[in-house]
């Protein structure tokens, strides 16, 4: 198993998972969308991220890889909020990871197993089209072919995952994280561009690792969409994103693990008949400092309206 030997440094990696691999950043295209009042949705999903993990060289660990697999579901849910268009999301993610690396020049290896933090997410648009039934949504947008929204949305992650303070990898963060974002879509015919701020405010973890106290500092991040639609309903996209910040302070000693990260990927999705819909996304996560990880991310969805 990982063992690490220093507590000032034992922040900068779970952050280094947490916000690179399982959640933190992300790159996600439809965020905004209109779902017409009255109809709900479920999904399913699987996430594969594998790559490199880069430690401070402090900690001895080298050559360090990851793969993780998530199983997620999801339920969404639009709502009418003084005719302006609400929408609230849930996602509840289930992790499989597994690290193997060289720690002190030994082979070493870790996994975990079992409930991520869910995430719920309520957004309101302050400016498009209103809140509108399926055949009012329809006529709207066939009637303005060229509009713009914009919204803003609070995501809340739940500490509920897997979590134990006597090791240093897990799966939950034992801190809630608030995530307020603000976003732009202008849609014209069948184009959409969409922009994206978002910053993560995390609560301090009182039971951090070895009796520890952990804080960490805002992450600030921003991504940006091109989307392309077709009249068979079935669209593409192509994204990035980048996020910078997020120090760890352990016990008040402040640590140097400042991220910066830079996201690229595209998505595609097509419908299957009326009401289900599939999604492929593939995205590539690199960091720009010496500690971090280089991943490669594939995630394929299906939902269901009703």
């Amino acid at each position: 198993m990982f063992c690490i030997y220093s507590n000032k440094l034992t922040s900068a990696i779970i952050f280094l998972f947490f916000s690179i691999v399982l959640k933190g950043q992300d790159i996600e295209p439809r965020r905004w969308g209109n779902i017409p009042i009255g109809v709900q949705a479920v999904g399913f999903g699987y996430a594969y991220s594998f790559g490199d993990v880069l430690f401070d060289p402090l900690l001895e660990a080298e050559d360090v890889e990851v793969d993780v697999h998530t199983m997620v579901g999801s339920f969404v849910h639009p709502l009418r909020l003084a005719k302006k268009y609400a929408r609230l999301d849930v996602l509840v993610p289930v992790s499989f990871a597994r690290w193997e690396g060289l720690l002190s020049g030994i082979p070493a290896s870790a996994e975990r197993n079992g409930l991520a933090d869910p995430r719920i997410r309520f957004s309101i648009h302050l400016k498009g089209p209103p809140a509108l039934g399926p055949a009012e949504l329809k006529k709207y947008q066939a009637e303005n072919p060229k509009y713009t929204t914009i919204g803003v949305s609070l995501a809340v992650s739940l500490p509920l995952g897997q979590y134990n303070d006597e090791k240093i990898l897990n799966l939950g963060l034992n801190q809630f994280v608030f995530r307020p974002q603000a976003g732009l879509v202008h849609n014209w015919g069948l184009w959409s561009y969409e922009l994206t701020a978002s910053v993560l405010f995390f609560t301090d973890n009182n039971d951090f690792f070895n009796d520890s106290e952990k804080e960490q500092k805002p992450l600030f991040s921003t991504q940006t969409h091109l989307i392309k639609f077709f009249p068979s309903r079935a669209w593409v996209a192509i994204g990035a994103a980048f996020g910078a910040g997020g120090q760890s302070v352990v016990n008040r000693q402040p640590n140097n693990d400042v991220r910066g990260n830079f996201l690229a990927g595209f998505s595609f999705g097509y419908p299957l008949g009326q009401k289900q819909n599939i999604k492929l996304t593939y995205f590539r996560s690199e960091t720009l400092k010496d500690i971090g990880a280089i991943t490669n991310n594939v995630v394929l969805g299906w939902s269901v309206a009703f």
